[in-house]
């Protein structure tokens, strides 16, 4: 049995809706249906009425709701507790985040917030969205840092994952100064993310704002790194929007420019409600009150 079709069958047995907790996990309705049905084949059991709307749990998914709710509960905590001692009895907090936010936000911010909690060690894992999204609700990490617009739904919703805005940045449209008089007549080259690409959608918003330059795709990053584009950029191959923090410095030293309308963000700090340990508990209150000072400053 996988333990994430314990947090799966939970899920459902919350919303009564299979397109909901499919959202909700981070995984399309067939694959979050697939799930559930080997859950079932591993039990033996039907758990769920799905002649009913909304679904509905049979007599056995009532009985096996508190059992997996024990279950996933006590993993959880033994879990914190094994690496709570394999790090020598340190607490530990842990962050997945977009790569971006890790060389930019996150270094300032957690030092802001271990001198709140109190010294802890802290473990950060820079990741793509999707990836991150999905180590966030199979409950590898505590806390998962990220971009948002409202143009791009984020799959993570309140009560099961909270957030607080912790910051601002701004995704921006950068090339190198001193552009060849084609670009003006043609086109300027976009430097472009893969498709589907969190930070790929964000750009295309952007490109559709009033007063974005004209552009025409000549290179895509398969792996969508900012850092990586970001060098392409200095080189002069073309244009591509990044978030402000990860160019301010080449922006004011005169190495790339801004050459459209930025596209404000917020950034965000989610967390997964299953995660309550105290520790969890008390860096989330002391990341509350780091937020309410930035909205006093907004």
């Amino acid at each position: 049995m996988d333990f994430k079709w314990l947090e799966d069958f939970l899920s459902l047995a919350e919303t009564h809706s299979f397109s909901r907790s499919a959202a909700l996990r981070g995984v399309t309705q067939s694959a979050f249906s697939r799930r559930i049905r080997a859950l079932e084949d591993w039990l033996g059991a039907e758990l769920l009425n799905r002649d009913s709307f909304p679904v509905t749990l049979t007599p056995e998914g009532k009985l096996f709701r508190e059992t997996a709710e024990e279950a996933v509960r006590m993993i959880h905590a033994r879990r914190a507790e094994f690496r709570d001692h394999a790090k020598g009895g340190a607490p530990e907090i842990s962050f997945i985040a977009l790569h971006s936010l890790t060389v930019t936000f996150l270094p300032v911010w957690l030092m802001r917030l271990k001198g709140a909690v109190g010294q802890v060690a802290s473990r950060v894992k820079p990741e793509n969205f999707d990836r991150c999204v999905e180590a966030l609700t199979e409950g590898g990490y505590d806390f998962f840092l990220t971009y948002h617009h409202p143009s791009v739904a984020i799959p993570l919703e309140a009560p099961a994952y909270p957030h607080l805005v912790i910051g601002a940045d701004s995704l921006v449209a950068v090339a190198r100064p001193g552009q060849p008089e084609d670009w003006a007549r043609d086109g300027m080259p976009l430097l472009q993310y893969s498709r589907g690409s969190f930070l790929g959608q964000l750009a295309r918003t952007a490109q559709g704002q009033p007063g974005a330059p004209k552009v025409y795709v000549a290179h895509t990053d398969e792996a969508s790194m900012a850092e990586a584009m970001k060098s392409m950029a200095v080189e002069g191959h073309g244009v591509v929007w990044l978030p402000r923090r990860l160019v301010e410095a080449e922006i004011v030293a005169g190495r790339l420019e801004v050459v459209a309308p930025e596209l404000p963000m917020q950034i965000r700090l989610y967390r997964n409600a299953a995660r309550a340990r105290g520790l969890t508990a008390r860096v989330w209150a002391a990341a509350e009150r780091l937020a309410d000072d930035y909205a006093k400053t907004e």
